[in-house]
Parts: structure tokens; sequence; C-alpha cells
């Protein structure tokens, strides 16, 4: 969906949604006052966020489920497969499944470990744990009280933050700052250059991360680009391209997980051809591309690295001593 506009700032609309937000935060409540988390006999690691759409969840997963690897240990990743035709418990192969299938992370996290989709959870976590997994790492699911967790750490788009700070419909966020923050481990503020928002004031220093882009996307130096996305906050996309020191010529943001038209694409390839620049876009919107018309667009691909490893590590540590035991 494409969020409205008065999620970003506190004004009428909001205030006249505030009933049904206090709705929907008690039924979420209501929901976790009533679950009995079933635990899994391996470590699980939830990488949530408060706001609905994109803060770097799937980067962040992966980031863990690669320091994980690092240290020995077998890491399978568990999704919900949102926008996938699929149920689960389905283990993803890029050979096999498209975005229309499983989702379009999915797609991303299978391509460097094992991964599951499963609107069932524990369905998804038992599947994975059959299949040899030594820790489950959960993209998204915070909001979900039925796997319990044994880490759970929460991102934030540092230029976002929390938008108007009030719960859905009145503005972005999936449950109360106040209640989402106690219950998470640690919480990872992804930095992106541009200006920041205003951020909660956290128990512990939260841990800071980047989004790299890899050496292929750093050669496009100096080139003319059209750019175009369809992920939580097309506006960072548009920085990163930028930051990368191309000639930004167009740009088109559509709503996340965007299921692209052939006619949608070929009408920006022409856009590009005709500005003489190439037509990119992200790692995530490339596996929503028709088949045709994935060779013509080329794809900035990112990497989330921490500001300071040693403070993911510490995080780390108790889970893979749990996974040893």
């Amino acid at each position: 969906m494409q969020e409205p506009d008065f999620w970003r700032h506190d004004g009428f609309f909001a205030q006249a949604l505030q009933p049904l937000a206090w709705l929907y935060g008690a039924a979420g409540r209501l929901r976790w006052a009533m679950a009995k988390p079933w635990q899994a006999s391996v470590p699980v690691i939830c990488i949530g966020n408060l706001v609905a759409g994109g803060a770097g969840k799937t980067p962040t997963a992966l980031a863990v489920g690669r320091a994980l690897a690092q240290r020995g240990l077998a890491v399978h990743f568990l999704s919900r497969g949102h926008g996938g035709r699929l149920l689960g418990p389905t283990r993803v192969d890029s050979t096999l499944h498209g975005a229309a299938d499983v989702g379009d992370e999915p797609l991303l996290l299978a391509a460097a470990a094992p991964a599951w989709i499963a609107r069932d959870r524990i369905a998804g976590a038992r599947a994975g744990i059959a299949a040899g997994a030594q820790v489950i790492v959960m993209d998204d699911g915070f909001q979900n009280p039925g796997l319990g967790k044994d880490l759970s750490l929460l991102v934030i788009d540092g230029a976002y933050g929390l938008g108007n700070g009030r719960v859905h419909p009145a503005g972005p966020l999936r449950e109360t700052a106040t209640l989402g923050l106690a219950r998470a481990d640690g919480v990872v503020v992804l930095q992106s250059g541009e200006a920041s928002a205003p951020l909660p004031n956290f128990a512990e220093p939260p841990l800071t991360a980047r989004l790299i882009p890899n050496d292929e996307a750093l050669a496009l130096r100096g080139c003319r680009a059209v750019a175009f996305a369809g992920i939580g906050r097309p506006e960072r996309f548009f920085h990163t391209v930028r930051e990368l020191g191309l000639e930004l010529m167009g740009q088109q943001a559509f709503a996340d997980h965007h299921p692209f038209r052939e006619d949608e694409i070929w009408r920006l390839l022409e856009m590009a051809q005709g500005l003489d620049a190439r037509l990119v876009t992200t790692a995530k919107d490339a596996v929503r591309l028709p088949l045709e018309a994935r060779a013509m667009v080329t794809v900035i691909d990112v990497a989330l690295i921490f500001d300071n490893p040693d403070d993911l590590g510490r995080l780390l540590d108790p889970i893979v001593r749990l996974a040893a035991s």
C-alpha cells in the first residue's frame, strides 16, 4: 500500500482517526494477552519494525544471518511470504518460484541461505528445524505472538522515524512505541545520510547501520539514470542513487511490493532511452520485474553494514551459546 501523507505529520485526519487507532491497539494487546507462544527447539531471532511498510528488515535479517553463519551455525530464514500466493510451509527455490508465488523478500533471503515461507510461523519454524536449521531468523513477525522469540531486534529508518507517532490507521505504527520498545531486545537505526527524523528515547543505545552499495553499483558513478522503486520508502533508494554519484534524470515511486506490469516497465525504459540514461532499481524490485525486462534494468544492490559489529556480536553471543547447547 502507499502510505497516506498524514502518517508523516500530525493533523486533522490523524486526530479524527484516533478512536479507530485505540481499537486497533486494544485488539493487538488482547491478542498478546491471550497468546501462548510455542517455543522452538532452536533459537529464534525476530527482525521486526514498528511501522507499516519497510524499514530495512530484510537487509538486517541478511546481515544477522551472515554474522551467525560466520560463527559456523546453519541459519534458515523464515518469512510470511507477503505478496505471494503460496501458504506454505514451503522452502523457497528461485528456480521454481517467483515473487508471485512466495513474495519478493523471500527470494532475496533464499539467495543467502535456506529460506521458508509460511503464513503459519510455527509450521514454518518446524519445517526449518526438520531440514537442519540451528537458528531461525524471522524477517518480520514482531507483532505475531504465536512463535516464541529468543532475540527480537526492531529496525527503525532513521530518516523516517516513527512518522506521526500514532497507531494505524491514524498513523503508521503497528503498536505503540512504548509497548514495542519494551518487548524488543535491541534496536537497529538505519542511517542513510538523509536528514534524521525525531526518534524515541531508547533504554539502551541503539545499534546503527548503513546500506552500502556493492562494487558493481559503485562503478556506475557519473552515469545518467532513471530510477524506480516499489519499496516501503522509495525516497531512500533515490537518495542512494544520488549519493552514488549518478545523475538522476527521473524517478518513479510505486507502492511497496507493487507487481510490475510490462507496460509500466516499457514506459520507463523508453523514458530512460530518451534521456540517454540507465534504468535502475533495487534488488527487491528486480525479482518482481517481467522476465523479458530484467536484462534491460540495472540493479543497484546494497548490503547492510553495522557501524560497530561488536555491538551486534554481544547480542548474538547468547544465541550462539544456546544453539550449541
